[in-house]
């Protein structure tokens, strides 16, 4: 009779459907709100007194991107810093923000023009194509710096495929213009335009250019609806936090232990939900 009950109970099993949930399938989840904490955190301490606020919305997406290309190795280590152009903002606002990720400070916040092609007051096209001058959206890692037409200029590499890719070649750089400027924006109603580069004003290109060459992140942002959907670096899920950072010491700590693997095993009985089992696996 026992031998019996126990191939019922066997045949029972085999015939209720359930879903094994491994606690490894959640962890992206986990991370993601690690990555959230992170974010939300180091907004909340940067310094912007006497500067314009940065959207918290356009700093998550432009340090999400930062995460992703350093821990891609693209980016000079040494230079914590990260620059965004908001082009959602029009022209005679002051929509570049320089900022300082490990002073946690705003080094810069200027106005920064859009290219000729882009768009009047408000930048509305954008394009990766030659002779189009217009501004380029996307992640760009900055180079070494050359004297062109504007004096000092900084080299940009394109790090977005199809977006902004082909900047080099382009001749898309940051340079200083006299027409980056308040007085221009005074007689003109918005700010001078270029040939697509960010250009900033001309009195500080030098210590802009300084600040920021040799391999900083440049983020150049507008809320545009096929950026947003198919941007490679915005939308990937950062695998982890930069090294070195303090909140990635704490979370390496935190997991030095190796937890024990845990499963979900959910019973299944006419479309709902009989009963629920967790197995550890250690």
């Amino acid at each position: 009779m026992k031998i019996l009950i126990a191939c019922i109970c066997a045949c029972f099993i085999m015939a209720t459907p359930f879903k094994i949930v491994s606690a490894d399938e959640s962890r992206q989840k986990i991370d993601e709100s690690v990555i959230n904490k992170y974010i939300s955190s180091l907004y909340s301490q940067i310094d912007f007194k006497g500067h314009d606020r940065l959207s918290f919305d356009v700093f998550s997406k432009a340090v999400t991107g930062y995460i992703n290309l350093r821990n891609s190795g693209k980016l000079n280590t040494d230079k914590q810093i990260i620059s965004v152009c908001d082009f959602n903002l029009p022209s005679t606002e002051n929509r570049l923000w320089i900022i300082d990720l490990s002073a946690k400070k705003v080094l810069f916040n200027t106005l920064v023009a859009h290219g000729q092609g882009s768009g009047e007051d408000c930048a509305t096209e954008f394009s990766n194509n030659f002779n189009s001058h217009q501004s380029s959206l996307g992640f760009y890692v900055t180079g070494d710096t050359y004297n062109g037409e504007h004096g000092i200029s900084l080299r940009l590499n394109g790090m977005d495929a199809g977006f902004n890719d082909a900047a080099l070649e382009r001749g898309i750089v940051v340079h200083g213009a006299d027409y980056v400027s308040n007085k221009f924006v005074a007689g003109n109603e918005r700010l001078g335009r270029s040939w697509g580069c960010p250009a900033v004003p001309d009195q500080l290109k030098v210590p802009i250019i300084n600040t920021i060459e040799g391999g900083t992140c440049l983020f150049i942002y507008h809320a545009d609806v096929k950026y947003q959907k198919t941007a490679f670096w915005m939308n990937k899920k950062p695998d982890h936090l930069p090294e070195n950072d303090a909140f990635d010491q704490m979370m390496m700590t935190a997991q030095a232990k190796p937890a024990s693997k845990k499963y979900t095993i959910q019973y299944i009985h006419n479309g709902k939900i009989d009963s629920v089992k967790t197995i550890s696996e250690n």
